[in-house]
């Protein structure tokens, strides 16, 4: 890899002379994440490659694809959101797939230490209202710039979310139960639609001292109710234990909101909560995904078995986010 990347550096680097330090990060059978720096006379740039490897297949149906991500994630860094600067949309000349190269951010993802380091003691009680702001900022973004995404409803999430569970073949009476309830309290139509970043949250965040640094992972974008973000960042399972502090263990929805709303956007609580219980839901799901894929094969991995084995986990999320509210 450091030596395709050497040779075609230069051509989208302006005085660029190679490439060090190569290094994969993470990836699977359908992309793969690459560190590495550029080498210039003004000092070496770091830099990350996310791509789909060339004669991989098409990407995931919910999948934005890798285009669609970069220009994303460039469109958010020029209008202030904490972004990765995009250097390079791959060519079929630099024959490396689809993908894209970006401005490497230094932080931290890792959830449970930034919620528990001393490094991050002083921004923990200041990160759930930043959020808010970052995510009115990505809701804002204007429709006529933004590449072309899919447009999801709640009735369209639902149907998904019932053709994945029957595929499961894995009867859980709270599933059942939450599809019911989610169905029985749709709350139609939103009003506005806007660019939804599908997967904000702890663990999607480049964080340091001072806070947020950038946003990642812009793969399940799409135009859809602005209020299924806000619920997302307050599921459960992002809380890495800390339960008291529903936005993602930092502090509490209403700080979230707060910033959310400091910039003239305005906030639907009982919406949120909606899609809060949806997002808790699809997580279950995924991690039943997960559970079949490592019971049926091909990949019996460890790390399937272990989140797989979390969808009991949603179940009681459910639950108690049910419970007040009846069937």
């Amino acid at each position: 890899m450091e030596e395709q990347l050497a040779r075609q550096v230069a051509s989208w680097y302006p005085g660029a002379t190679g490439v060090t330090a190569a290094e994969r990060l993470s990836g699977g059978a359908s992309q793969e994440t690459w560190r590495f720096d550029i080498v210039h006379p003004d000092g070496n740039v770091g830099a990350i490659l996310r791509r789909a490897p060339k004669g991989y297949g098409a990407a995931p149906s919910r999948a934005a694809g890798l285009d669609a991500e970069a220009a994303l994630m460039q469109l958010s860094f020029e209008a202030g959101v904490p972004s990765p600067r995009v250097l390079h949309v791959l060519t079929a000349e630099d024959n490396l797939g689809s993908g894209f190269i970006m401005r490497r951010v230094e932080g931290e993802t890792i959830a449970r230490k930034i919620l528990r380091e001393d490094e991050f003691a002083d921004i923990r009680p200041k990160l759930a209202r930043q959020l808010g702001v970052v995510l009115s900022g990505i809701h804002s973004l204007p429709h006529a710039q933004l590449p072309a995404l899919r447009h999801m409803t709640a009735a369209k999430e639902l149907d998904e979310f019932e053709r994945d569970y029957r595929s499961l073949n894995w009867p859980k009476p709270v599933f059942e139960l939450a599809l019911r309830w989610l169905r029985d309290h749709d709350p139609g139509p939103p009003a506005e639609v806007t660019l939804v970043h599908g997967d904000f949250r702890n663990g999607n965040l480049i964080i340091g001292p001072e806070g947020v640094r950038a946003v990642l992972d812009w793969e399940l974008a799409h135009f859809g109710d602005p209020m299924e973000d806000l619920g997302w960042v307050c599921v459960n399972s992002w809380r890495f234990g800390e339960i008291d502090k529903p936005v993602g263990g930092f502090g509490r929805r209403e700080e979230l909101f707060a910033g959310y709303q400091a910039t003239g956007r305005r906030v639907d609580a009982a919406r949120v909560m909606f899609w809060e219980v949806m997002g808790t839901l699809r997580w279950g799901l995924m991690c039943g995904g997960m559970m079949q894929r490592f019971r049926l094969g091909p990949d019996h991995s460890m790390e399937r078995a272990m989140i797989g084995r979390r969808a009991s986990e949603t179940e009681i999320d459910l639950m108690r986010l049910l419970a007040p509210r009846g069937s």
